[in-house]
């Protein structure tokens, strides 16, 4: 991407800082952005996280065996060193273990914000800087910007591709140690680079999924693994009364409108899951949007919670829309969030994320 004015050239801020770690996973994203530094001429080598999978052959498809192969063979095209770090028993630890107390509880849980937290920006940025590097480069869509002294973290420039939001567990001492070479991109141009060097992975698809359920759904790997959810118990409308039965709470999500086994004469949603009774309430649409809800402990990316701006935006999900809101600040890092308008999306156990326009704040889960 040479011709393109627009990028983000590291290499005379890097040119007497050393070396920078490139987190690859034999995909598209990553392979272009490990490419574009050392087009730049930045000293690169690549890390990839070998992580916990489930099934007999135990694979994560984030890092199968082809996928190590494929991202050793880049990292030969591409002339730079590659290493393998073997994380499994800390991604169990601290990325599955809580997905499957999550459910367990009843929670729909978000592991992809747990592993940047515990992973990339844990275990594999603390490897990288033992290994000589100032920097721990990723494909993430998303931009950096220092403002004031403060790192700040923003959307990337593909809207559509955004991953601000589960990035929004980063910190100071993250970002500061942290290149995102595709966030000026789109996926097209990026996909348009990797034809135009000759990259294998040029139309590879992106992942999709649970990383470490690698044989059916959620359900299936929680049944494999042996969890004790939830057992079957009664369906009620908002008034308490009993509507049918439910197959166990953890076999549902909010908003979910098929699958109930419910014949009425009009579409009934999900509209909460009380696992005090055991109980999956369901309404109409119009009974699904909710105006306010808890969220925390919140991780504020500048270290403290804004000032000036809690009149701010927010999104639920990872591809939901941001919403106009206004977040009263409370004890131990929690905070009251009530919105503009009322939206369907509100899950506890999904992460809130902050926005004062193109910069993400931080972010905190769902309580409740």
């Amino acid at each position: 991407m040479s011709e393109d004015r627009n990028h983000i050239d590291y290499s005379e801020s890097l040119k007497l800082q050393g070396r920078v770690a490139i987190a690859m996973s034999g995909g598209v994203d990553s392979s272009v952005a490990a490419a574009l530094l050392v087009e730049q001429g930045v000293d690169v080598f690549g890390l990839m996280m070998r992580l916990w999978g489930a099934g007999p052959d135990r694979r994560n498809r984030c890092c199968s065996p082809e996928d190590v192969s494929i991202a050793r063979s880049l990292a030969e095209q591409l002339d730079i060193p590659f290493h393998v770090v073997d994380v499994q028993d800390r991604f169990k630890k601290y990325v599955v273990d809580p997905f499957i107390d999550g459910y367990a509880n009843g929670i729909t849980p978000n592991p992809c914000l747990i592993c940047n937290r515990f992973m990339r920006w844990g275990t594999l940025l603390h490897q990288a800087r033992e290994m000589g590097a100032t920097h721990l480069a990723t494909g993430h869509y998303a931009r950096l910007e220092m403002r004031d002294g403060v790192h700040l973290l923003l959307r990337g420039k593909d809207r559509s591709k955004d991953q601000s939001y589960v990035l929004s567990i980063l910190n100071q001492d993250d970002l500061a140690h942290t290149l995102f070479p595709l966030g000026e991109y789109t996926k097209d141009k990026v996909r348009q680079y990797a034809k135009r060097i000759a990259l294998p992975v040029a139309e590879k698809p992106d992942s999709q999924d649970l990383c470490f359920v690698t044989e059916g759904d959620y359900r299936d790997f929680l049944r494999q693994q042996g969890v004790p959810l939830p057992p079957p118990g009664p369906i009620v409308d908002q008034m308490g009364n009993i509507l049918g039965q439910h197959q166990g709470l953890t076999n549902y999500t909010i908003g979910q409108r098929r699958g109930l086994g419910i014949a009425m004469s009009h579409p009934l949603y999900v509209i909460e899951k009380v696992l005090s009774t055991n109980t999956l309430v369901v309404g109409p649409i119009d009974g699904l949007g909710r105006k306010q809800f808890l969220a925390g402990p919140v991780n504020w990316i500048r270290g403290q919670p804004p000032e000036d701006a809690l009149q701010i935006n927010v999104q639920v999900r990872y591809k939901a829309n941001e919403v106009e809101a206004f977040i009263e600040l409370l004890q131990d890092g929690f905070v009251e969030v009530k919105l503009s308008e009322s939206i369907p999306d509100i899950t506890p156990g999904q992460s809130a994320v902050f926005y004062n326009g193109e910069v993400c704040l931080g972010g905190g889960v769902i309580r409740s």
